[in-house]
Protein backbone atom coordinates (compact mmCIF):
# COMPACT_ATOMS: atom_id res chain seq x y z
CA UNK A 1 0.00 0.00 0.00
CA UNK A 2 1.28 3.47 -0.88
CA UNK A 3 2.37 5.60 2.05
CA UNK A 4 1.62 9.29 2.60
CA UNK A 5 4.79 11.24 1.65
CA UNK A 6 6.56 12.84 4.61
CA UNK A 7 8.14 15.71 2.71
CA UNK A 8 9.51 16.83 -0.62
CA UNK A 9 10.88 14.17 -3.01
CA UNK A 10 14.60 13.54 -2.73
CA UNK A 11 15.27 14.90 -6.22
CA UNK A 12 12.93 17.90 -5.90
CA UNK A 13 13.90 20.73 -8.26
CA UNK A 14 14.31 23.93 -6.22
CA UNK A 15 14.67 26.71 -8.74
CA UNK A 16 14.35 30.32 -9.72
CA UNK A 17 12.63 31.79 -12.77
CA UNK A 18 13.13 34.93 -14.87
CA UNK A 19 12.33 36.13 -18.38
CA UNK A 20 14.88 37.30 -20.93
CA UNK A 21 13.06 40.56 -21.63
CA UNK A 22 12.98 41.55 -17.96
CA UNK A 23 16.66 41.18 -17.15
CA UNK A 24 18.94 40.77 -20.18
CA UNK A 25 18.98 44.33 -21.49
CA UNK A 26 21.21 44.75 -24.57
CA UNK A 27 18.06 45.20 -26.63
CA UNK A 28 19.92 46.24 -29.79
CA UNK A 29 23.10 44.20 -29.36
CA UNK A 30 24.58 41.45 -31.57
CA UNK A 31 21.89 41.57 -34.22
CA UNK A 32 18.86 41.38 -31.93
CA UNK A 33 15.64 42.75 -33.38
CA UNK A 34 13.02 44.70 -31.48
CA UNK A 35 10.42 42.66 -29.58
CA UNK A 36 7.14 43.74 -28.01
CA UNK A 37 8.77 44.11 -24.56
CA UNK A 38 11.09 46.80 -25.92
CA UNK A 39 8.16 49.20 -26.15
CA UNK A 40 6.77 48.50 -22.64
CA UNK A 41 6.78 51.94 -21.07
CA UNK A 42 7.32 52.89 -17.43
CA UNK A 43 5.05 55.71 -16.29
CA UNK A 44 5.54 57.26 -12.87
CA UNK A 45 2.25 59.15 -13.14
CA UNK A 46 0.05 56.02 -13.33
CA UNK A 47 -1.27 54.11 -10.32
CA UNK A 48 -0.65 50.51 -11.37
CA UNK A 49 -3.31 49.23 -8.93
CA UNK A 50 -5.92 51.23 -10.86
CA UNK A 51 -4.52 51.00 -14.37
CA UNK A 52 -6.95 49.60 -16.92
CA UNK A 53 -5.81 47.12 -19.55
CA UNK A 54 -5.40 49.54 -22.44
CA UNK A 55 -5.02 47.92 -25.84
CA UNK A 56 -1.96 48.69 -27.94
CA UNK A 57 -2.47 50.27 -31.35
CA UNK A 58 -0.16 50.85 -34.30
CA UNK A 59 -0.09 54.56 -33.38
CA UNK A 60 1.31 53.66 -29.96
CA UNK A 61 3.97 51.47 -31.60
CA UNK A 62 5.01 54.27 -33.96
CA UNK A 63 5.16 56.81 -31.14
CA UNK A 64 7.19 54.48 -28.92
CA UNK A 65 9.69 53.81 -31.67
CA UNK A 66 10.05 57.51 -32.46
CA UNK A 67 10.35 58.68 -28.84
CA UNK A 68 13.64 59.91 -27.43
CA UNK A 69 12.47 60.82 -23.93
CA UNK A 70 10.07 58.06 -22.83
CA UNK A 71 11.26 55.30 -20.50
CA UNK A 72 11.40 51.67 -21.64
CA UNK A 73 13.19 49.82 -18.81
CA UNK A 74 13.14 46.38 -20.43
CA UNK A 75 15.60 47.70 -22.97
CA UNK A 76 18.29 47.71 -20.26
CA UNK A 77 16.89 45.28 -17.64
CA UNK A 78 19.63 44.52 -15.10
CA UNK A 79 22.24 44.04 -17.87
CA UNK A 80 22.21 40.26 -17.36
CA UNK A 81 23.44 39.93 -20.95
CA UNK A 82 26.82 41.08 -19.67
CA UNK A 83 26.66 40.06 -15.98
CA UNK A 84 25.16 36.55 -16.22
CA UNK A 85 28.32 34.72 -15.14
CA UNK A 86 28.53 36.56 -11.82
CA UNK A 87 24.76 36.45 -11.32
CA UNK A 88 24.63 32.70 -11.88
CA UNK A 89 27.38 32.20 -9.31
CA UNK A 90 25.20 33.99 -6.75
CA UNK A 91 22.21 31.84 -7.67
CA UNK A 92 24.34 28.73 -7.34
CA UNK A 93 25.40 29.95 -3.90
CA UNK A 94 21.72 30.32 -3.05
CA UNK A 95 21.52 26.60 -3.76
CA UNK A 96 19.28 26.54 -6.82
CA UNK A 97 19.08 23.15 -8.47
CA UNK A 98 17.44 24.52 -11.61
CA UNK A 99 17.09 27.86 -13.39
CA UNK A 100 14.29 28.89 -15.70
CA UNK A 101 14.77 31.64 -18.26
CA UNK A 102 13.55 32.33 -21.78
CA UNK A 103 15.09 32.66 -25.19
CA UNK A 104 14.27 36.05 -26.65
CA UNK A 105 12.68 35.17 -29.99
CA UNK A 106 14.00 38.43 -31.50
CA UNK A 107 17.60 37.45 -30.72
CA UNK A 108 17.22 34.32 -32.84
CA UNK A 109 14.96 35.61 -35.62
CA UNK A 110 15.21 39.42 -35.37
CA UNK A 111 12.18 40.05 -37.58
CA UNK A 112 10.40 36.78 -36.91
CA UNK A 113 10.14 35.94 -40.61
CA UNK A 114 13.88 35.83 -41.37
CA UNK A 115 15.16 33.09 -43.65
CA UNK A 116 18.09 32.23 -41.38
CA UNK A 117 18.62 32.58 -37.61
CA UNK A 118 20.99 35.10 -36.09
CA UNK A 119 24.12 33.17 -35.15
CA UNK A 120 25.21 35.73 -32.54
CA UNK A 121 21.94 35.20 -30.68
CA UNK A 122 22.26 31.43 -30.82
CA UNK A 123 25.84 31.68 -29.55
CA UNK A 124 24.77 33.82 -26.57
CA UNK A 125 22.31 31.18 -25.39
CA UNK A 126 24.88 28.44 -26.00
CA UNK A 127 27.18 30.20 -23.58
CA UNK A 128 24.40 31.04 -21.12
CA UNK A 129 23.14 27.46 -20.94
CA UNK A 130 26.70 26.18 -20.57
CA UNK A 131 27.16 28.52 -17.62
CA UNK A 132 23.88 27.45 -16.00
CA UNK A 133 24.98 23.81 -16.23
CA UNK A 134 28.51 24.64 -15.05
CA UNK A 135 26.97 26.11 -11.89
CA UNK A 136 25.12 22.88 -11.15
CA UNK A 137 21.68 23.99 -12.31
CA UNK A 138 19.31 22.24 -14.71
CA UNK A 139 18.02 24.66 -17.37
CA UNK A 140 14.28 24.95 -17.91
CA UNK A 141 13.73 27.11 -20.96
CA UNK A 142 10.70 29.06 -22.14
CA UNK A 143 10.56 29.55 -25.90
CA UNK A 144 8.04 32.43 -25.95
CA UNK A 145 7.81 34.75 -22.94
CA UNK A 146 6.37 38.07 -24.20
CA UNK A 147 9.17 38.44 -26.74
CA UNK A 148 7.45 38.14 -30.11
CA UNK A 149 9.44 40.15 -32.72
CA UNK A 150 7.81 43.52 -33.21
CA UNK A 151 7.88 43.09 -36.98
CA UNK A 152 5.36 40.25 -36.67
CA UNK A 153 2.90 42.67 -35.05
CA UNK A 154 3.16 45.28 -37.79
CA UNK A 155 4.03 43.45 -41.02
CA UNK A 156 1.47 40.78 -40.06
CA UNK A 157 -1.14 40.86 -37.27
CA UNK A 158 0.75 38.96 -34.60
CA UNK A 159 -0.63 35.56 -33.72
CA UNK A 160 -3.89 36.38 -35.49
CA UNK A 161 -2.07 35.65 -38.76
CA UNK A 162 -1.66 31.96 -39.57
CA UNK A 163 1.73 32.69 -41.16
CA UNK A 164 3.07 33.11 -37.62
CA UNK A 165 2.36 29.42 -36.95
CA UNK A 166 5.02 28.51 -39.50
CA UNK A 167 7.46 31.16 -38.27
CA UNK A 168 7.14 29.94 -34.69
CA UNK A 169 7.41 26.28 -35.66
CA UNK A 170 10.63 27.10 -37.49
CA UNK A 171 11.93 28.98 -34.43
CA UNK A 172 11.11 26.04 -32.13
CA UNK A 173 12.86 23.56 -34.42
CA UNK A 174 15.91 25.83 -34.51
CA UNK A 175 16.29 25.99 -30.74
CA UNK A 176 15.43 22.30 -30.20
CA UNK A 177 18.10 21.29 -32.72
CA UNK A 178 20.68 23.70 -31.34
CA UNK A 179 20.27 23.01 -27.62
CA UNK A 180 19.12 19.38 -27.56
CA UNK A 181 22.24 18.28 -25.69
CA UNK A 182 21.90 21.03 -23.07
CA UNK A 183 18.19 21.54 -22.36
CA UNK A 184 15.83 18.75 -21.35
CA UNK A 185 12.88 20.75 -19.94
CA UNK A 186 10.98 23.17 -22.19
CA UNK A 187 7.92 25.38 -21.77
CA UNK A 188 6.74 26.52 -25.18
CA UNK A 189 4.61 29.53 -24.18
CA UNK A 190 4.57 31.43 -20.89
CA UNK A 191 1.16 31.82 -19.18
CA UNK A 192 -0.77 31.06 -22.36
CA UNK A 193 -4.13 31.98 -20.76
CA UNK A 194 -3.26 35.67 -20.33
CA UNK A 195 -4.88 36.77 -23.56
CA UNK A 196 -6.67 39.68 -21.88
CA UNK A 197 -4.27 41.05 -19.26
CA UNK A 198 -1.14 40.66 -21.41
CA UNK A 199 -2.85 40.44 -24.78
CA UNK A 200 -0.45 42.53 -26.87
CA UNK A 201 2.68 41.33 -25.08
CA UNK A 202 1.46 37.77 -25.51
CA UNK A 203 -0.24 37.73 -28.91
CA UNK A 204 1.16 40.83 -30.61
CA UNK A 205 -2.22 41.85 -32.03
CA UNK A 206 -2.58 45.60 -32.46
CA UNK A 207 -6.19 46.51 -31.68
CA UNK A 208 -6.70 48.69 -34.76
CA UNK A 209 -5.64 45.99 -37.23
CA UNK A 210 -8.62 43.71 -36.57
CA UNK A 211 -12.37 44.25 -36.64
CA UNK A 212 -13.40 41.93 -33.78
CA UNK A 213 -10.67 42.09 -31.15
CA UNK A 214 -12.05 39.43 -28.81
CA UNK A 215 -12.46 36.91 -31.62
CA UNK A 216 -9.01 37.89 -32.91
CA UNK A 217 -7.47 37.09 -29.52
CA UNK A 218 -9.05 33.64 -29.38
CA UNK A 219 -8.08 33.04 -33.00
CA UNK A 220 -4.55 34.12 -32.10
CA UNK A 221 -4.29 31.76 -29.15
CA UNK A 222 -5.78 28.96 -31.28
CA UNK A 223 -3.03 29.50 -33.84
CA UNK A 224 -0.51 29.57 -31.01
CA UNK A 225 -1.77 26.28 -29.57
CA UNK A 226 -1.54 24.65 -33.00
CA UNK A 227 2.05 25.86 -33.25
CA UNK A 228 2.77 24.49 -29.75
CA UNK A 229 1.36 21.11 -30.71
CA UNK A 230 3.41 20.98 -33.89
CA UNK A 231 6.55 21.88 -31.94
CA UNK A 232 5.74 19.21 -29.35
CA UNK A 233 5.36 16.61 -32.10
CA UNK A 234 8.75 17.58 -33.56
CA UNK A 235 10.46 17.35 -30.17
CA UNK A 236 8.91 13.97 -29.38
CA UNK A 237 9.88 12.54 -32.77
CA UNK A 238 13.45 13.86 -32.84
CA UNK A 239 14.43 14.16 -29.16
CA UNK A 240 12.51 11.61 -27.06
CA UNK A 241 14.43 12.56 -23.89
CA UNK A 242 13.06 16.11 -24.01
CA UNK A 243 10.13 16.93 -21.75
CA UNK A 244 7.72 19.48 -23.17
CA UNK A 245 5.41 21.40 -20.86
CA UNK A 246 2.66 23.97 -21.06
CA UNK A 247 2.08 26.80 -18.59
CA UNK A 248 -0.91 28.65 -17.21
CA UNK A 249 -1.15 31.72 -15.06
CA UNK A 250 -2.75 30.02 -12.06
CA UNK A 251 -5.02 31.51 -9.44
CA UNK A 252 -8.56 30.23 -9.13
CA UNK A 253 -11.59 32.40 -8.55
CA UNK A 254 -13.63 31.44 -5.51
CA UNK A 255 -17.41 31.95 -5.55
CA UNK A 256 -18.18 35.38 -4.08
CA UNK A 257 -20.95 33.80 -1.98
CA UNK A 258 -22.50 30.37 -1.46
CA UNK A 259 -25.37 31.27 -3.80
CA UNK A 260 -25.61 28.69 -6.59
CA UNK A 261 -25.51 31.49 -9.17
CA UNK A 262 -22.13 32.67 -7.84
CA UNK A 263 -20.77 29.11 -7.60
CA UNK A 264 -21.72 28.51 -11.22
CA UNK A 265 -20.21 31.83 -12.29
CA UNK A 266 -16.90 30.97 -10.59
CA UNK A 267 -16.90 27.54 -12.23
CA UNK A 268 -17.51 29.02 -15.67
CA UNK A 269 -14.84 31.65 -15.10
CA UNK A 270 -12.28 29.04 -14.05
CA UNK A 271 -13.16 26.76 -16.95
CA UNK A 272 -12.20 29.47 -19.42
CA UNK A 273 -8.86 29.86 -17.62
CA UNK A 274 -8.27 26.09 -17.84
CA UNK A 275 -9.45 25.90 -21.46
CA UNK A 276 -5.91 26.41 -22.76
CA UNK A 277 -4.40 23.62 -20.68
CA UNK A 278 -7.33 21.33 -21.46
CA UNK A 279 -6.46 21.70 -25.15
CA UNK A 280 -2.69 21.30 -24.73
CA UNK A 281 -2.88 18.51 -22.13
CA UNK A 282 -5.90 16.60 -23.49
CA UNK A 283 -5.66 17.33 -27.21
CA UNK A 284 -9.07 18.74 -28.10
CA UNK A 285 -11.42 21.64 -27.50
CA UNK A 286 -13.73 21.04 -24.50
CA UNK A 287 -17.48 21.45 -24.88
CA UNK A 288 -17.71 24.28 -22.37
CA UNK A 289 -15.36 26.39 -24.52
CA UNK A 290 -17.45 25.84 -27.64
CA UNK A 291 -20.53 26.89 -25.63
CA UNK A 292 -18.69 29.99 -24.35
CA UNK A 293 -17.75 30.99 -27.90
CA UNK A 294 -21.33 30.56 -29.10
CA UNK A 295 -22.79 32.50 -26.16
CA UNK A 296 -20.34 35.39 -26.61
CA UNK A 297 -20.33 35.56 -30.43
CA UNK A 298 -16.64 34.57 -30.62
CA UNK A 299 -15.49 33.15 -33.94
CA UNK A 300 -12.48 30.83 -34.30
CA UNK A 301 -11.56 29.18 -37.58
CA UNK A 302 -9.73 25.84 -37.71
CA UNK A 303 -7.23 24.97 -40.41
CA UNK A 304 -7.57 21.69 -42.28
CA UNK A 305 -5.16 19.76 -40.04
CA UNK A 306 -5.54 21.67 -36.77
CA UNK A 307 -7.60 19.06 -34.95
CA UNK A 308 -5.07 16.35 -35.77
CA UNK A 309 -2.14 18.61 -34.80
CA UNK A 310 -3.69 19.38 -31.41
CA UNK A 311 -3.54 15.70 -30.47
CA UNK A 312 0.19 16.14 -29.80
CA UNK A 313 -0.05 16.84 -26.08
CA UNK A 314 2.46 17.96 -23.47
CA UNK A 315 4.46 15.84 -21.01
CA UNK A 316 4.03 18.02 -17.93
CA UNK A 317 1.83 20.79 -16.60
CA UNK A 318 3.17 23.99 -15.06
CA UNK A 319 1.69 27.17 -13.72
CA UNK A 320 2.49 30.45 -12.02
CA UNK A 321 0.79 31.35 -8.77
CA UNK A 322 0.51 34.82 -7.28
CA UNK A 323 -3.03 35.44 -6.05
CA UNK A 324 -6.65 34.32 -6.02
CA UNK A 325 -9.81 36.30 -6.69
CA UNK A 326 -13.57 35.90 -6.34
CA UNK A 327 -16.29 35.74 -8.96
CA UNK A 328 -19.98 36.53 -8.71
CA UNK A 329 -22.83 36.22 -11.19
CA UNK A 330 -22.58 39.98 -11.74
CA UNK A 331 -18.81 40.07 -12.28
CA UNK A 332 -18.99 37.09 -14.64
CA UNK A 333 -21.69 38.77 -16.70
CA UNK A 334 -19.51 41.90 -16.76
CA UNK A 335 -16.98 40.40 -19.16
CA UNK A 336 -16.08 37.20 -17.25
CA UNK A 337 -14.31 39.29 -14.61
CA UNK A 338 -12.97 38.12 -11.27
CA UNK A 339 -12.44 40.71 -8.54
CA UNK A 340 -10.24 41.12 -5.50
CA UNK A 341 -11.08 39.14 -2.38
CA UNK A 342 -11.10 41.77 0.37
CA UNK A 343 -10.95 39.05 3.04
CA UNK A 344 -7.29 38.47 2.21
CA UNK A 345 -4.18 40.62 2.78
CA UNK A 346 -2.38 42.00 -0.26
CA UNK A 347 0.94 43.49 -1.30
CA UNK A 348 1.16 47.21 -2.22
CA UNK A 349 0.00 46.42 -5.76
CA UNK A 350 -3.22 44.79 -4.57
CA UNK A 351 -2.15 41.21 -5.26
CA UNK A 352 -3.79 39.08 -2.59
CA UNK A 353 -1.73 36.65 -0.51
CA UNK A 354 -3.38 33.24 -0.27
CA UNK A 355 -1.05 30.30 0.55
CA UNK A 356 -3.94 27.84 0.99
CA UNK A 357 -5.09 28.73 -2.52
CA UNK A 358 -1.87 27.19 -3.80
CA UNK A 359 -2.70 23.85 -2.18
CA UNK A 360 -6.23 24.02 -3.58
CA UNK A 361 -4.92 24.69 -7.07
CA UNK A 362 -2.27 21.96 -6.93
CA UNK A 363 -4.92 19.41 -6.02
CA UNK A 364 -7.31 20.66 -8.67
CA UNK A 365 -4.75 20.59 -11.46
CA UNK A 366 -3.40 17.17 -10.52
CA UNK A 367 -6.91 15.74 -10.33
CA UNK A 368 -7.59 17.26 -13.76
CA UNK A 369 -4.50 16.09 -15.67
CA UNK A 370 -2.73 13.36 -13.66
CA UNK A 371 0.62 14.54 -15.04
CA UNK A 372 3.77 15.81 -13.28
CA UNK A 373 3.44 19.42 -12.08
CA UNK A 374 5.98 22.22 -11.77
CA UNK A 375 5.23 25.56 -10.10
CA UNK A 376 7.20 27.66 -12.54
CA UNK A 377 6.57 31.03 -10.89
CA UNK A 378 5.70 32.02 -7.34
CA UNK A 379 6.73 35.07 -5.38
CA UNK A 380 5.68 38.45 -4.08
CA UNK A 381 6.61 41.99 -5.05
CA UNK A 382 7.43 44.51 -2.33
CA UNK A 383 9.24 47.79 -1.92
CA UNK A 384 12.60 46.92 -0.35
CA UNK A 385 14.57 49.49 1.63
CA UNK A 386 18.35 49.53 1.54
CA UNK A 387 19.58 50.35 5.07
CA UNK A 388 23.30 50.57 5.78
CA UNK A 389 24.01 48.29 2.86
CA UNK A 390 21.48 45.65 3.99
CA UNK A 391 17.92 44.63 3.09
CA UNK A 392 15.74 43.20 5.82
CA UNK A 393 12.72 41.50 4.24
CA UNK A 394 10.84 39.41 6.83
CA UNK A 395 7.65 39.87 4.76
CA UNK A 396 9.22 37.89 1.90
CA UNK A 397 10.39 35.12 4.22
CA UNK A 398 6.88 34.86 5.69
CA UNK A 399 5.37 34.65 2.21
CA UNK A 400 7.65 31.85 1.08
CA UNK A 401 7.37 29.95 4.36
CA UNK A 402 3.59 29.90 4.14
CA UNK A 403 3.51 28.85 0.48
CA UNK A 404 6.15 26.14 0.82
CA UNK A 405 4.23 24.75 3.80
CA UNK A 406 1.14 24.41 1.61
CA UNK A 407 3.18 22.78 -1.15
CA UNK A 408 4.28 20.14 1.34
CA UNK A 409 0.65 19.56 2.29
CA UNK A 410 -0.29 19.12 -1.37
CA UNK A 411 2.44 16.51 -1.79
CA UNK A 412 0.93 14.67 1.19
CA UNK A 413 -2.41 14.89 -0.63
CA UNK A 414 -0.83 12.87 -3.44
CA UNK A 415 0.06 15.63 -5.89
CA UNK A 416 3.04 14.73 -8.12
CA UNK A 417 4.86 18.04 -7.64
CA UNK A 418 8.34 17.86 -9.19
CA UNK A 419 9.71 21.39 -8.88
CA UNK A 420 9.28 24.91 -7.56
CA UNK A 421 10.63 28.09 -9.16
CA UNK A 422 10.70 31.27 -7.10
CA UNK A 423 9.91 34.17 -9.41
CA UNK A 424 12.70 36.65 -9.82
CA UNK A 425 15.35 35.19 -7.44
CA UNK A 426 17.31 38.29 -8.41
CA UNK A 427 15.52 41.65 -8.79
CA UNK A 428 14.34 42.30 -12.34
CA UNK A 429 12.08 44.77 -14.15
CA UNK A 430 8.42 44.08 -13.40
CA UNK A 431 6.41 42.55 -16.21
CA UNK A 432 3.12 44.28 -15.44
CA UNK A 433 4.34 47.76 -14.50
CA UNK A 434 7.84 47.95 -16.05
CA UNK A 435 9.20 49.27 -12.76
CA UNK A 436 12.25 48.14 -10.84
CA UNK A 437 10.90 49.10 -7.42
CA UNK A 438 8.48 46.16 -7.40
CA UNK A 439 11.08 43.71 -6.16
CA UNK A 440 10.81 39.93 -5.89
CA UNK A 441 14.38 38.78 -5.46
CA UNK A 442 16.53 37.24 -2.77
CA UNK A 443 19.26 39.38 -4.36
CA UNK A 444 18.88 43.16 -4.48
CA UNK A 445 20.00 44.98 -7.63
CA UNK A 446 20.90 48.62 -7.08
CA UNK A 447 18.94 50.15 -9.95
CA UNK A 448 15.87 52.38 -9.79
CA UNK A 449 12.84 52.69 -12.06
CA UNK A 450 14.81 54.95 -14.42
CA UNK A 451 17.78 52.58 -14.76
CA UNK A 452 19.98 54.66 -12.47
CA UNK A 453 22.20 53.14 -9.79
CA UNK A 454 25.39 51.20 -9.31
CA UNK A 455 23.95 47.86 -10.43
CA UNK A 456 25.52 46.27 -7.34
CA UNK A 457 24.10 42.92 -6.22
CA UNK A 458 23.34 42.61 -2.49
CA UNK A 459 22.01 39.54 -0.68
CA UNK A 460 18.81 40.19 1.27
CA UNK A 461 17.98 38.48 4.58
CA UNK A 462 15.73 36.14 2.61
CA UNK A 463 18.79 34.85 0.71
CA UNK A 464 20.22 33.05 3.76
CA UNK A 465 16.75 31.81 4.75
CA UNK A 466 16.03 30.32 1.30
CA UNK A 467 19.51 28.83 1.20
CA UNK A 468 18.68 26.80 4.34
CA UNK A 469 15.31 25.79 2.92
CA UNK A 470 16.95 24.30 -0.16
CA UNK A 471 19.78 22.68 1.79
CA UNK A 472 17.21 20.95 4.01
CA UNK A 473 14.96 20.04 1.04
CA UNK A 474 12.13 22.10 2.46
CA UNK A 475 12.37 20.92 6.06
CA UNK A 476 13.96 24.02 7.62
CA UNK A 477 11.36 26.78 7.42
CA UNK A 478 12.08 28.66 10.67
Amino acid sequence: MRQVPKGFPENFMWGGAVAANQLEGAYDTDGKGLCVADINEFRDDVDITKKSNLEVTTDYIKEALASTDRIFPKRWGIDFYHTYKDDLKLLAELGLKTFRTSINWARIYPNGDDEKPNEAGLKFYDELFDEIIKNGMEPMITISHYEIPLNLTTAYKGWYSREVIDFFEKYCKTVFDRYAGKVKYWIIVNQINLIVHESFNHLGIAADLVDDLLSAKYQGVHNEMVACARATKYAHEHYPDMEIGMMLCGGPAYPATCKPEDVLAAQKHNQMEYFFSDVLMRGLYPGYALRYFEDHDIHVEFGEHDEEDLKNTCDFFSFSYYYTRICSKESYENGNEAIRNMELPANPWGWTIDPIGLRILLNEFYDRYQKPIYITENGVGYYDKLENGEIHDPYRIEYYRDHITQMKEAIKDGVDLRGYYAWGPIDIVSCSSSEMSKRYGFIYVDLDDYGKGSGQRIKKDSFAWMQKVIQSNGESLD
